[in-house]
Formats: structure tokens, C-alpha cells, sequence
């Protein structure tokens, strides 16, 4: 939702590592001199620190459906006066474009902001940092293997998007 401008509990993630190298070194023109990030989470292991519980060792990731979840409902996180809900990794329906072709995830996060890097013993996260210098190399490498604004955005605005970028 965020894409749209609404505020949202939700981060986006991505099960592709390429998507996710994408979109970290994606606005190196707003921000030439900035090392970008690249994140990588074990979900499993972040939703320990929040006492969800893995049914099937290492593999069990809730849908938004699941009652492991039903703390972190908007009604819930509106009336509760708990402060202690960690961020947890979900597993999205693929009801849409846009999240099929990002292949995404998200992870939801209570109303207080606890940086995920900040949970638990911090097992459950690793970054990589792509200097500032690489990231135009490792932009211009990801589109020549298909990975672009339209092919991630899939909608008729992303083509305005692309052919900007070719005048340039």
C-alpha cells in the first residue's frame, strides 16, 4: 500500500534475491553517493523471537489468515494495549500482479516501531552493503537480465517510467 501513498504496518520483502538487489540500488540517481543495502531475512527465525510457533521445522511461514496472526489484525493493534508484538514474516496471497512479479512478503509490524535489525538476538537478518560506486554497474547487469521497472511494476505507468529513462 505504501506504493500508493498510504501509510501501512506492512514492509515489503522479496523471496527473489535479484528483486530485492533491484530495488536496493534502483534510486542511485537520487542519491549517487549513498552506499545502498541489500537485506537478507531468515523469516522462520525472526518469528521465534515473536513465539511463533514453526510447525514444520525451518519451513512454516503464516498467511495473513492464520490465527498465529490474529494479534497483529488492524482491530487488534487498535484496541490492545500491549506494547511487546515484535515485527513477524507472513506470506502474502499472490492476488496481484505486482506482488507475483516481485515475488513479495511482507513483514507486519505492531504500532510501536522496532527497527527489525533491532529484534531478538539479530540472527534472523543480514545486510550487505553495495558501495556507491558498484551501484550503476549492478543496475545496468539486473536489466540486461530482465529486471526493469515494468517487469516488477507490471502496469500501463511503468512504461511511461521506462521510456523516460531511454530518452535520458
Amino acid at each position: 500500500m505504501q506504493h500508493y501513498g498510504v501509510p501501512t504496518r506492512l514492509l515489503d520483502w522479496s523471496e527473489s534475491p535479484l528483486v530485492a538487489l533491484y530495488f536496493a540500488v534502483d534510486e542511485y540517481q537520487s542519491h549517487p553517493d549513498k552506499d545502498a543495502a541489500l537485506w537478507c531475512l531468515w523469516p522462520t527465525v525472526l518469528n521465534k523471537n515473536a513465539n511463533i510457533v514453526d510447525k514444520v521445522e525451518g519451513k512454516y511461514i503464516p498467511s495473513f489468515e492464520d490465527a498465529e496472526l490474529e494479534g497483529y489484525s488492524t482491530e487488534s493493534v487498535q484496541t490492545t494495549t500491549r506494547f511487546e508484538l515484535l515485527p513477524v514474516a507472513t506470506i502474502a496471497t499472490r492476488n496481484n500482479p505486482r506482488i507475483q512479479a516481485q515475488l513479495g512478503t511482507f513483514t507486519i509490524h505492531h504500532k510501536q516501531k522496532i527497527a527489525i535489525e533491532d529484534v531478538g538476538n539479530q540472527k534472523h537478518i543480514l545486510k550487505y552493503v553495495i558501495p556507491s560506486e558498484s551501484r550503476h554497474s549492478v543496475l545496468t547487469d539486473l536489466r540486461l537480465l530482465g529486471f526493469n521497472r515494468f517487469s516488477l511494476f507490471p502496469e500501463l505507468a511503468s512504461v511511461g517510467t521506462i521510456l523516460k529513462e531511454m530518452v535520458k
